[in-house]
């Protein structure tokens, strides 16, 4: 969908009605979904697979009906898919979907990229994840319902474009979680855009509202990573940010991301037995599944003591100070 369809479902998202296809049973069946809907499902390129869909149609419309949720959209994640396409472009695996308006919008997202501890390996390779965990600290995507929530802006340094310096503010929006999902604040898991800025030194600024006490400011390089791995949130591209930005502002909307731990299981004790996702009635993305081999779920109450003593083995370091920008 392109994205003025979207800026048109931004202006209309908080006037849904809680009544019509919303007093409806739960959608679990792909035979209920709506016919312009279900052209988009599938495990092609730009598709959501239909566990993906029900179980984010699901959640949404429960949100619905408790009064939770107003947006006329809602939000899914198959973190199954890979980093990128066949034609080499950024993966789409992040779903934007707007029901009342007929609009489907299929977006590329990270993941986590995970941590490589001398008691546990669970580091993500770039182009498909293989570890979960809702661990705090693992760095790694944890599948499960969440809802997004305020949002948060915040300065992160100068960067040089167009032979001007311009501060580079970013926007994230925390997702909420329940369940094995409901440590997601405590996790800092959200979304933003993908892209951080990598200080290189500091400069004397001191009219700006950023400044220290001494007047510098941080200045750096600004690196996109659209589509690659992130700490654990999920990351957008430029344009696609905004755009969800504006959706959410003052009107929160549910997310699914697949998979969650029982979803990794069952794939997993299928591997090992010799049969495919689908022979085991579960889902995987195939091309992902061949180059992983076999997924795994860190559960917290394992990964979290060994995340703890890692930190606590770390010598203490001085406090970072940035050179004098030459």
């Amino acid at each position: 969908m392109p994205c003025t369809s979207l800026r048109l479902a931004v202006a209309l998202a908080g006037t849904i009605a809680l009544s019509g296809p919303f007093s409806a049973p739960a959608w679990s069946q792909t035979s209920q979904i709506p016919a312009w809907l279900q052209k988009h499902v599938g495990t092609g390129e730009g598709q959501i697979a239909p566990v993906v869909l029900q179980r984010a149609r699901a959640l949404y419309q429960k949100r619905v009906r408790k009064g939770d949720v107003r947006n006329a959209c809602y939000f899914a994640k198959d973190a199954t898919r890979p980093s990128t396409s066949r034609d080499g472009s950024p993966g789409r695996r992040f779903y934007i979907i707007c029901e009342a308006q007929k609009s489907f919008r299929a977006v590329s997202s990270g993941y986590g990229n995970g941590r490589n501890l001398r008691r546990a390996s669970f580091s993500n390779g770039r182009q498909c994840a293989r570890h979960f965990s809702n661990a705090e600290g693992s760095k790694l995507t944890m599948g499960g319902a969440y809802m997004t929530a305020e949002h948060r802006t915040s300065f992160k340094g100068y960067y040089s474009q167009g032979g001007q310096t311009r501060p580079f503010h970013r926007t994230f929006l925390p997702f909420d979680g329940q369940g094995e999902t409901k440590n997601s604040r405590e996790r800092a898991i959200g979304g933003h855009q993908a892209m951080f800025l990598k200080w290189q030194c500091r400069f004397k600024k001191p009219g700006s509202p950023h400044a220290d006490a001494e007047g510098y400011v941080p200045y750096g390089r600004l690196v996109n990573y659209v589509g690659g791995r992130s700490n654990g949130c999920t990351t957008w591209s430029h344009s696609v940010s905004q755009d969800i930005i504006a959706l959410t502002k003052d009107n929160p909307t549910t997310l699914y991301i697949y998979p969650e731990s029982k979803d990794i299981n069952a794939v997993s004790q299928a591997v090992k037995r010799g049969k495919s996702p689908a022979q085991a009635g579960t889902y995987w993305n195939a091309s992902c599944l061949s180059a992983i081999g076999t997924p795994q779920f860190w559960p917290k109450r394992d990964l979290q003591p060994i995340i703890n003593q890692w930190r606590q083995s770390l010598p203490k370091q001085p406090p970072l100070v940035l050179p004098i920008c030459k």
